[in-house]
């Protein structure tokens, strides 16, 4: 086992991987969700040693697979030492406890590996208030086979956070500490709220896109912030917001948020909505795709999906293909211009293209601005700062005491030099 440098003990199970291709899914889908699971078992720290796959017609009510193909499994198991088996779909508790009869394994699905990856990286209150409201209600129907689950095992993927603890409580108990996480994520929601209403008056990006498809990586190049990046999935859960000055007139605020993935849980979905309100109340998203990925489409489309279910689809999106500097075939990144149109292209690592998203975003933010006219007192030093700070001076002149600006600003600037002393001009 290794130490960890947060203190927790990372097991190292040893794994196979289960999948299941039914009837109108090519062979190609079925081997890459079943590569993805297998990124996402190691990085539990899981020891993948071998993926099986089976194509049927319908799942099996009792074993998601046919009962001959668990039997085999489980032998498989035995000869390579595995006592872990990973199912690429969701299992319902019946199936769980039906396949751990039967092979004598431990059994988890995408859902519970996801939810153990997450409570592997929450670092923050809210995200470990969301991680463990998350594993809580997915555990919630699953209690009958946890109590002779966690009586046979000891730690291990998939019985993180709330863990042995489950021994001790039940349904009853359960509920409470939903409600009470429930609350916490509530109280949470109304300060991150508070937080976002101080930043109302200024234009707000927010990095959305699949995970490891490089946002931090691109947040630390824009801003020059140092969040912690790293070539694996879900590197970092909590919003990051910094401040990405895009010329000497114009700023404004980046959020990084957490990333998304294909067949993501809904209970993540659910109790990550306090994180992705940096999203849904973004004035622009910049979709971050990872083009040398080969299912950068694919990923592209999952995110959409998610953005729309939690209402961030009211903003308008640039699409952002990075890691460019990755793409061996050049047919690839004609292949990927020609589905995402309108796309642009940098390298969030060398830094490749990045003044060109930064024009981009410019003109997104000039479209939300708009020409006015204010009188400042000359002695009102703070409002001309701001005017030189963050307003675009298409013409002035002084008057007496004051001096007269024809602007181009957003609205909330604008709002924000009335508050200063400005003055709507009379003329």
């Amino acid at each position: 086992m290794e130490e960890y440098p947060d203190g927790q003990i990372q097991s190292q199970d040893r794994a196979i991987l289960a999948g299941v291709r039914l009837d109108g899914r090519s062979d190609r889908e079925t081997r890459e969700d079943l590569d993805e699971l297998s990124l996402l078992a190691r990085t539990a720290g899981a020891e993948v040693t071998e993926a099986v796959i089976q194509r049927r017609a319908r799942i099996d009510p009792a074993y998601y697979m046919g009962k001959g193909k668990v039997e085999a499994l489980s032998a498989r198991a035995r000869d390579l030492d595995a006592g872990l088996i990973i199912f690429d779909n969701d299992l319902s508790p019946g199936q769980v406890r039906n396949l751990e009869a039967l092979t004598l394994c431990r059994v988890i699905d995408r859902s519970e590996l996801i939810l153990d990856i997450f409570a592997l990286r929450a670092r923050t209150r809210q995200a470990r208030i969301q991680v463990e409201l998350a594993q809580l209600e997915y555990l919630r129907p699953r209690l009958k086979r946890m109590w002779t689950h966690l009586e046979r095992y000891e730690g291990g993927i998939g019985m993180r956070g709330p863990g042995e603890k489950q021994l001790e409580i039940d349904r009853r108990l359960i509920d409470r500490r939903i409600r009470d996480l429930k609350r916490e994520l509530g109280q949470v929601e109304k300060q991150r709220a508070l937080e976002r209403r101080g930043r109302k008056n200024t234009f707000r990006v927010a990095l959305v896109g699949y995970t490891n498809a490089g946002k931090t990586t691109l947040l630390n190049r824009l801003t020059g912030a140092d969040s912690y990046e790293a070539d694996e999935l879900f590197a970092t859960l909590d919003t990051k917001t910094r401040s990405w000055n895009l010329n000497a007139t114009r700023s404004v605020v980046l959020s990084d948020t957490v990333g998304f993935l294909r067949k993501l849980p809904h209970h993540l979905i659910a109790s990550f909505h306090a994180t992705l309100g940096e999203a849904i109340e973004a004035d622009l998203l910049l979709h971050v795709i990872d083009a040398s990925h080969p299912r950068a489409l694919d990923q592209a489309r999952a995110v959409q999906q998610v953005v729309e279910k939690v209402g961030a689809n009211t903003a308008p999106v640039l699409n952002v293909l990075n890691k460019c500097d990755r793409i061996q075939d050049p047919l690839v990144a004609v292949e990927l211009r020609a589905d995402i149109p309108d796309s642009i292209e940098v390298s969030a690592r060398t830094g490749a293209g990045i003044e060109v998203l930064e024009t981009a975003v410019v003109q997104e933010v000039d479209a939300h601005a708009v020409e006015r006219e204010i009188v400042i007192d000359a002695a009102n030093g703070r409002a001309l700062a701001f005017v030189g700070e963050r307003a675009e001076v298409l013409h002035s002149r002084t008057e007496e005491d004051s001096l007269r600006f024809l602007l181009r600003i957003g609205d909330g600037d604008f709002k924000r030099l009335l508050r200063m002393g400005g003055r709507v001009s009379d003329a």
